[in-house]
């Protein structure tokens, strides 16, 4: 009787999916949710866009995309179709079949994961939960947390896992800014707690993602995702490491990089810099860290990268110092324009960007900071709000130094090289100008 029972919710959903008739609730509108969200109702599902932020709900509903990865003409097209629809009301998750957690995972003050957001959503859950529904967490979290914090409190309801209701994660690999990897054609690796839920979780991302990867698990799942950022943090702290080396030993570090990258076997290109921004790759290793501790085990190799890449910020200023003293000028008192606040190039966003970091400790030492940024409008640092200023040649003559942190293609370089007084280059965006202003990292 069970059995007849868990195959008939499993096949409707199934079905549902297959036809295109299944209702998809996506907790969190942000980088990761809102582009779920429209690729899936540009593929023909119904999807409601939950969001605590109310003036987030009001733009989805107006049409009007804040993030850079979603165009308005798209989303204009399936807001005016009724495809998506935005709101802050969770009641809408007893009409959805598909339920899909893409909610912030930050880091608390003491490096330890926050995963209060993730709660606060299956606590919504929980109470519109019934049989034949389908729950996906997104969010970037330390191994275990499908399992231990989400699976327990949807079976207090009562419902079984694998028969009544399904569950499993599948890491986001949203990359801002990339205008070749999207959404629909980045694949999707997808664990579940059972074999069902992983088959039925694949069946719903092949809706619209061009290719899916199942694992045998949550865990390994949300491994997965740890695994790629680490990665990332660990080589570029090892490339900021042989950066730091070359300044001490006088060699021009970006040949090396360069000359390295011609052989096409056994090395991957990695390029230092002001130090790691974003959401993932400074904060997944953290998660990764924090997991192995609790398991009894000390990530050493983890842990000394994340030291590297975040003193990068103050080897920045040690060049922005050397660049004032040799225009025989100090950092206090000083201007400083810092040139691009985003985390990386041609993107708006500032999570966890060094620029943060490289503009608090020039005010720490007194200089008067300002930043050009033809992305971001301003930014907040340390309680200062600065607006955004307007790059000329007139604007740059007026400020000591300048400090390209974020090398956006917007940016003049030329007139940057020609009407500074000083310039110091985190990105090697001067490559190609030969000048005696410019100091390099």
């Amino acid at each position: 009787m069970v059995e007849r029972k868990e195959n008939t919710v499993f096949t409707q959903l199934r079905e549902k999916i297959r036809k295109r008739r299944a209702t998809l609730s996506v907790i969190g509108l942000g980088y990761v949710g809102l582009p779920l969200a429209v690729e899936m109702a540009k593929s023909g599902l119904k999807v409601y866009g939950i969001d605590v932020n109310r003036a987030k709900v009001k733009m989805v509903n107006a049409g009007k995309s804040y993030v850079q990865d979603v165009s308005e003409g798209d989303l204009k097209r399936v807001v005016v179709d009724g495809s998506l629809v935005a709101t802050h009301d969770y009641s809408v998750l007893r009409r959805s079949d598909v339920i899909d957690i893409c909610v912030p995972t930050p880091l608390r003050k003491t490096k330890d994961p926050d995963i209060s957001y993730i709660i606060e959503a299956v606590e919504q859950i929980s109470r519109y939960l019934k049989p034949g529904q389908l729950v996906i967490l997104e969010s970037t979290t330390y191994p275990g947390t499908t399992d231990e914090v989400i699976l327990t409190t949807l079976e207090d309801k009562g419902l079984v896992v694998g028969k009544d209701f399904f569950l499993a994660f599948s890491p986001e690999r949203v990359d801002p800014g990339n205008r070749m990897y999207r959404t629909a054609n980045i694949p999707k690796v997808v664990g579940g707690v059972t074999r069902n839920c992983t088959t039925v979780a694949s069946e719903f991302y092949a809706v619209s993602i061009e290719s899916v990867v199942p694992v045998s698990s949550t865990t390994v799942a949300e491994m997965v995702k740890l695994l790629e950022n680490t990665f990332r943090s660990v080589n570029i702290g090892l490339v900021n490491e042989i950066c730091l080396m070359c300044d001490r030993m006088g060699i021009d570090v970006w040949e090396v990089i360069e000359a390295a990258a011609t052989k096409p076997f056994g090395y991957l290109k990695f390029l230092p810099g002001p130090g790691l921004g974003g959401h993932c790759i400074p904060i997944d290793p953290f998660y990764l860290s924090w997991k192995a501790k609790m398991a009894g085990f000390e990530p050493r190799f983890i842990e000394l990268a994340g030291q590297i890449n975040s003193s990068m910020p103050g080897y920045v200023v040690s060049k922005v110092n050397q660049a004032l003293n040799d225009a025989c000028k100090s950092i206090k008192g000083s201007k400083v324009l810092v040139l691009g606040v985003a985390y990386k190039a041609n993107v708006s966003d500032t999570r966890e960007s060094p620029a943060i970091d490289v503009m608090r400790e020039l005010f720490a030492k007194g200089a008067k900071v300002a930043f050009s940024d033809p992305h971001v409008d301003q930014i907040c640092v340390d309680g200062r709000t600065l607006r955004n200023t307007r790059l000329s040649p007139g604007k740059l003559a007026q400020y000591d130094c300048a400090v390209i942190v974020a090398d956006h293609s917007a940016f003049d370089y030329g007139m940057i090289v020609k009407r500074s007084r000083a310039v110091v280059d985190t990105r090697n965006a001067l490559v190609k100008f030969r000048s005696r202003k410019i100091v390099r990292i």
